[in-house]
Parts: structure tokens; sequence; C-alpha cells
């Protein structure tokens, strides 16, 4: 029976199979080269130096969805700003792992900041004193340029940025991932494996459609044994601002987050309804949670940092 490497994608034919490394499952697949030269696969070193180098982050949380347009990235830039204020001691890093859609520098608002490389590493770019982000955005001529990356590729850059940027002490480090079960979610769980990753928050719209793909991403996270810290619901309803009467833009036909929740026995760990002050502020890259901005007291601001507030009892919970 052929050897099948850990982590390794569905119908990998195995290490000993004359198949291996040359097969369609093959691609994308970060043992790939060293199964295909014949070489006896053994574990990535870059698992040992990513473990090395994130041993002074305390809570390391995967951010997926199993649809593109829930909102993922936009969530993870507000929870990485709920968290940073709930506690101003507390460090925040969000790491922008979808390397084909680098969305972060924008809603962040750090558009045209440069990454300086020293002899510690890459050093983040900071959007406040206590949050910090990397993307390969960062590292484009122009934000129209389209990264045209084959899977090893991507697993590259995936396996530079966890194992090159000088994070420093952080309490929690958000990684942005791209819609879907692909190559990235495999690398970033095989790289993260050893270095203590608290666990997957899968976001998700009330809609059917959504809830469809929301499925198949906790099923992944079953298989690969990665923790799912709960699902957040976002756009669950909108609150007009002015009336404050609500309504489903997208009707949860189905029973919403909750009943699929209920169903699967994930954690609904909130409902982030929608409002358009927090989409006008992730265009213009404007920290939504700031003294002056325009809606400190909005429901979606409210639900936002009562999700926090889950968030980081849950990852105290689980490091306990």
């Amino acid at each position: 029976m052929s050897n099948v490497p850990e982590n390794a994608p569905q119908h990998c034919p195995g290490t000993q199979s004359e198949d291996a490394g040359k097969a369609s499952a093959c691609a994308g697949c970060p043992n790939q080269n060293v199964c295909a030269s014949g070489v006896p696969a053994g574990p990535d070193p870059a698992i040992q130096l990513i473990k090395e180098r994130l041993s002074n982050v305390k809570h390391k949380i995967l951010i997926l969805s199993g649809k593109g347009g829930v909102g993922k990235s936009t969530v993870t830039s507000l929870l990485g700003h709920a968290l940073a204020a709930r506690k101003p001691d507390a460090n925040v890093g969000i790491l922008d792992a979808d390397i084909c859609g680098p969305s972060q520098p924008r809603v962040l608002g750090v558009r045209g900041e440069q990454v300086h490389n020293s002899g510690s590493g890459w050093s983040p770019v900071y959007v406040t004193d206590n949050l910090s982000v990397m993307s390969i955005g960062f590292l484009l001529a122009s934000p129209d340029d389209a990264v045209i990356w084959r899977g090893p590729k991507k697993n590259g850059m995936i396996k530079q940025f966890l194992s090159e940027v000088d994070w420093g002490d952080l309490d929690y480090l958000l990684i942005d991932t791209p819609p879907g079960t692909s190559d990235e979610h495999l690398s970033a769980a095989q790289y993260l494996s050893a270095a203590g990753l608290s666990g997957a928050l899968v976001v998700t719209t009330p809609q059917e459609v959504a809830l469809l793909d929301v499925r198949k991403e906790l099923h992944f996270c079953r298989k690969l044994g990665l923790p799912v810290l709960g699902v957040l619901e976002n756009m669950s309803v909108f609150v007009c601002p002015n009336c404050n009467s609500r309504s489903e833009i997208f009707p949860a036909t189905t029973g919403g987050a909750r009943a699929m929740c209920a169903e699967l026995g994930a954690a609904l760990v909130g409902r982030l309804p929608l409002d358009p002050a927090l989409a006008r502020a992730a265009d213009t890259g404007r920290d939504p949670l700031a003294p002056l901005a325009d809606l400190p007291a909005s429901p979606a601001v409210r639900a936002l940092h009562d999700i926090a507030d889950k968030i980081v009892a849950i990852c105290e919970k689980t490091s306990s």
C-alpha cells in the first residue's frame, strides 16, 4: 500500500506510486516536488521554522468562507479593529493569505505602504499602534496588477509570509484566506499544524446558496482535524438607521446559520447586521470603531463587539 503524506490532498496516489507528484491530484500539493523527485517524503522543515517564528503569537485564527461575496475580508478587518480596541495593550496582526485577491491594504486604509526587510524578517505595516497587517498587495507595483500564479507558487508565498514576517509579540493573528477549500487552505493548515493553531472562524450569509458551500467548509475542517471556533453570520438583517426597522435583504429560507449550526453541531458566535456605514468605512479604509467614527452605537458595531468578546472567550478557553 502506498504511503500517503500527512495532510495530503484527496485522491493522493501515495509516495511509492509511479504517479507520485505527477497525477492531477498532486497539483498544488506542498509535497509535489519531493514526491516527483523520488526522495522519501518527510516533515517539511518549514513547519518547524514557522512554529519557531510564531512562538510569540498566542492565538492564530483562520478566517474561512465556503463562498465568495460573504464579506469575509471585511469581517476580518472589522474583527481586527474590534480585538485591538477591546484592550489597548493587546497586539493584533492580520495576514492576508488571499494571494490573488488581496483586499486588506484597502479596507484597512494602508494602500501604498512599503514593506521593509531586515535581519529579523519582513516588518508588517502598522494600521494603528496595536494592529498590523501583511499582504502581497504591498509587493505589487500597482493595485491593478493581477497575480496569475499556479498552486505551488501561491503555497510558497504563504510559506514565506508565515516563516519570514516579524510580527513580534501578538495576542491574535487573523489569517484571511480566499473562498473555498483549495491550495491556500491546505498549505495554511499544514504549515500551522505544529504552531498551535487555535482554529477557524467560518463566515457565511443567511441564504441557502451560501450555506451550501459553508457546509463543505465545515466538513473540510473536520477532515483536516482543524478546530472550528464558530460560525459568524454576516449581513444577517438590515437595520434602517432612520427608523430602526429590520429587513431581511438575504432571506434565511432554511433557517440561516443558526439552523445550520444546530444541524452540524457548530457554534454560532454571532450575527452581524448589514450596515452601509460599515461598507463605506471599508471602501475608504477608515476605522469604524474609532472615537470619531459616525456609527459608534449602531447595531452592527454593538454586534461586532459582542462577537469579539465571544472569540476572546473561546480562544482563552481552548488554550487553558
